[in-house]
């Protein structure tokens, strides 16, 4: 049976038996991510048997990394989320995510989604569009501090920032990523529900906002957290394959700021600020026109 799993995904065959248990569960969850098919009943009562008998206790994260990032770089991630929930791994692994589901969460006055179903769905909308590793470790793990938001606030999460911060930089401590992942991810947590709020009613907002994603100095960090913004909007029901808008409204704010050349900090702030209405309006008017 393993042959077959290896045969159906691009990955190389290798011999589970000699493989460490515990890296072994990760490795599995791996493949079938890249394979065309999702495990049998077989294949999941072996994981949950290596998982019950702690295989994965004593397992180090930082050798598992390079198989979640063979999981997370798929063609579909959620596929090696899905088995490593359905095992019982997800929880020894990354007990941080595990928790993500059940919990509810509304966006944009929609429906409620479960924070854990749309953590998968968003991971395979970043993989439909080609999603570097950061991006896709990002949507992994951005939402951890919504976990244990107070019942009595839910559908809404308040302060998930503060409690996200340090679980974040726990799993980064326990898997090592490369310092961008750790880097986009903190970035993502802080800022990716204000980019969905971002509105063209106040310049002056937009240009700190701009300064504050790296727009101007880390430009590719900034297109990264674009990419993590729209899976996460892509990824709600209904806007599958759909133009992510508000990054479409920060690109027009970014351009009407490239000729702007003042050394002092205030005079650029408010240049920047200036040019943006500008660019707004201007916008705006050529949309009611059109």
């Amino acid at each position: 049976m393993m042959g077959a799993m290896a045969s159906k995904s691009a990955s190389p065959s290798f011999d589970y038996g000699q493989t460490d248990p515990g890296l072994s569960v990760l490795r599995m969850a791996a493949l079938l991510a890249e394979a065309e098919d999702g495990p049998d009943e077989e294949t999941l009562d072996l994981l949950f048997e290596q998982v019950e008998a702690g295989h994965l206790v004593d397992a180090d994260p930082a050798q598992m990394w390079p198989e979640l990032v063979r999981g997370l770089m798929s063609p579909a991630p959620s596929k090696m989320i899905g088995t490593l929930r359905d095992c019982g791994a997800l929880f020894e692994i990354l007990p941080e995510v595990a928790a993500l589901f059940g919990v509810p969460q509304i966006s944009d006055g929609e429906e409620e989604v479960d924070l854990g179903e749309h953590l998968m769905t968003s991971l395979d909308t970043a993989a439909k569009r080609g999603a570097s590793l950061p991006t896709r470790f990002a949507l992994l793990v951005m939402n951890v501090g919504k976990s244990d938001s107070p019942r009595e606030h839910l559908p809404v999460h308040y302060r998930h920032v503060e409690r996200g911060r340090p679980r974040i930089e726990d799993i980064c401590a326990r898997f090592r990523p490369p310092a961008e992942c750790k880097a986009l991810a903190l970035l993502a947590l802080a800022e990716c529900e204000r980019v969905h709020r971002v509105s063209k009613m106040r310049a002056g907002p937009v240009a700190l906002m701009l300064e504050r994603l790296g727009a101007f100095d880390a430009p590719e960090r900034f297109q990264e957290l674009m990419m993590v913004c729209a899976s996460d909007f892509c990824a709600h029901e209904g806007r599958e394959g759909k133009p992510y808008p508000k990054a479409a409204l920060l690109e027009i704010a970014l351009k009407a700021c490239a000729d702007i050349a003042e050394n002092d900090l205030e005079a650029r702030q408010s240049a920047r600020a200036e040019a943006i209405a500008r660019a707004f309006r201007s916008e705006r008017w050529a949309s009611e026109v059109g």
